[in-house]
């Protein structure tokens, strides 16, 4: 255990030597790479135990034991021969592994994840120094292997915190306190639908682990999940993540959830949970409207996903999802669309309004967990607002938000009752007619009593001026609509 502290900074100190490798970004992605080659390698292992056929889909001197593996004999490849080997053999024998759709997907997932990777580092001698890092890790060991998914999760939010707009590392306490709410069952399937590096798909799996008891039950474990992530290295760290909980075939495709009609989603594409953060912010391309209704045909890739939500959750189905401020207030053709749809065919039963900087240091824009189900349409929606914790101003990288933060919610749960404090709505419940008729669609309610001006990144503040925009414009319309039909006209 004791090589694992310390583990990414003395790769760190080595990288820092190469002059190939360019920030944070190009640390991680390189680690990450030959990190999923070791944890395949020791999935190649067992597999090879447990079936005396398997045939590995890696070409044997591409298998991360032929030529990274160092037996301490000397003649391990290091140096230029080690760089050329990387860069003239491996990258290309994976990125074109023989891969159709007949392929099991245990086998697939090795093309899928190389087929935008990069070796960043130019001295091969480094470069050994690293394996030999890499290579130490112990994945036949369960305790080792167990830590390591811990540290890993340290790997995702250092990367996340370099990277790029729009990839939101959801905390761990918000994810954990969503699979717990809605239960899982053996027997069920989830879906994330843009699933990052599975943050939601752990706390699914670990909440549902807790009920397996037969093989049966471990079967239908392993097969609980269905992820679609766009980007290619947030799909790479996510394979490598599930791999390292224990999942052999990773359900996990690297596809964009947005390029498919909703209307074309069979009950065969339908799952019994959804829990997910959507990308919000995010410009998609203008095509991207045409796979959908016109009248829910959104320029906001949140919306769109909340659209795809509602097509993909079977009867009875249970979601939980994040979405930003705009959602709920937001008064748009579009948005007041998703929210007919929403109330009318599901039961929105719970909003809980989520503190400010939950996402720092990602973004500033404050988010809501909305909880609905497909069993009947909303009657009636309970609102919560989740306070600060004391003795915290905001939540920053180093003091994020905590598991027992969100105890108030919890106990509140199964126990709801009305709250008001300082004279301002902290949980209130709302009938579907107060929601539609006397509120006009805008879910904003028990919001934080601003009692200071937020401050927000400047393209956060620009998408949240734009939002509020369109609502007001819309807003007025209706107001419009309704004087001029008062007064006996026709609003042209």
């Amino acid at each position: 255990m004791s090589n694992l502290t310390g583990f990414v900074k003395r790769l760190r100190d080595i990288m820092r030597n190469d002059a190939g490798i360019n920030g944070d970004a190009q640390r991680i992605e390189q680690i990450a790479w030959m990190l999923f080659l070791k944890v395949y390698d020791a999935k190649e292992q067992d597999w090879e135990w447990d079936d005396e056929d398997y045939t590995s889909i890696i070409p044997e001197e591409c298998r991360w034991q032929n030529w990274a593996h160092d037996d301490k004999s000397g003649i391990a490849m290091t140096g230029d021969k080690l760089l050329d080997f990387v860069n003239n053999t491996l990258f290309p024998t994976l990125k074109n592994l023989p891969v159709d759709a007949s392929t099991p997907i245990k086998k697939a997932i090795v093309q899928t994840t190389f087929a935008d990777a990069n070796n960043y580092m130019k001295d091969g001698v480094l470069l050994r120094q690293v394996i030999n890092v890499i290579d130490e890790l112990d994945f036949s060991d369960y305790e080792e292997s167990h830590a390591f998914g811990e540290i890993y999760e340290t790997i995702l939010k250092e990367l996340q915190s370099a990277g790029s707009a729009g990839e939101f590392y959801t905390p761990r306490a918000v994810t954990d306190f969503m699979a717990q709410v809605i239960q899982p069952q053996i027997g069920e399937t989830m879906a994330d639908f843009a699933c990052g590096t599975g943050g939601f798909i752990v706390s699914w799996l670990k909440e549902l682990k807790k009920l397996v008891n037969t093989t049966e039950d471990e079967e239908a474990y392993s097969n609980s999940i269905y992820g679609i992530e766009k980007k290619q290295f947030p799909y790479m760290l996510c394979v490598t993540n599930l791999l390292l909980h224990g999942l052999d075939v990773p359900q996990v495709y690297h596809a964009n959830t947005l390029l498919h009609d909703v209307l074309d989603y069979t009950e065969g594409d339908k799952v019994d949970v959804i829990l997910m953060n959507p990308p919000y912010g995010g410009s998609e391309k203008a095509d991207v409207k045409n796979h959908f209704p016109t009248d829910l045909a959104s320029s906001e890739t949140a919306d769109l996903f909340m659209s795809v939500i509602m097509y993909r959750l079977k009867k009875n189905g249970r979601a939980a999802v994040i979405l930003p401020d705009g959602f709920l207030f937001g008064t748009d053709n579009a948005k007041v669309n998703i929210k007919k749809k929403l109330l009318r065919e599901f039961n929105l039963h719970t909003i809980v309004r989520l503190p400010g900087s939950v996402f720092s240091p990602y973004t500033s824009i404050t988010t809501n967990i909305l909880f609905f189900d497909n069993t009947h349409p909303t009657e009636e929606t309970w609102f919560y607002r989740l306070d600060m914790p004391e003795g915290y101003k905001h939540f920053s990288k180093t003091r994020p938000m905590k598991p027992e933060h969100f105890q108030p919610v919890l106990d509140w749960w199964n126990d709801r009752q009305e709250i008001t404090e300082d004279g301002f709505d902290k949980s209130k419940t709302f009938t579907v007619q107060q929601l539609t008729e006397e509120l006009g669609y805008n879910l904003d309610q028990c919001g934080y009593p601003h009692e200071e001006e937020e401050i927000l990144a400047p393209m956060d503040l620009i998408q949240r001026y734009e939002e509020q925009r369109a609502s007001l414009n819309a807003e007025i319309d209706r107001v419009l609509e309704q004087i001029t039909n008062l007064l006996g006209g026709n609003a042209e």
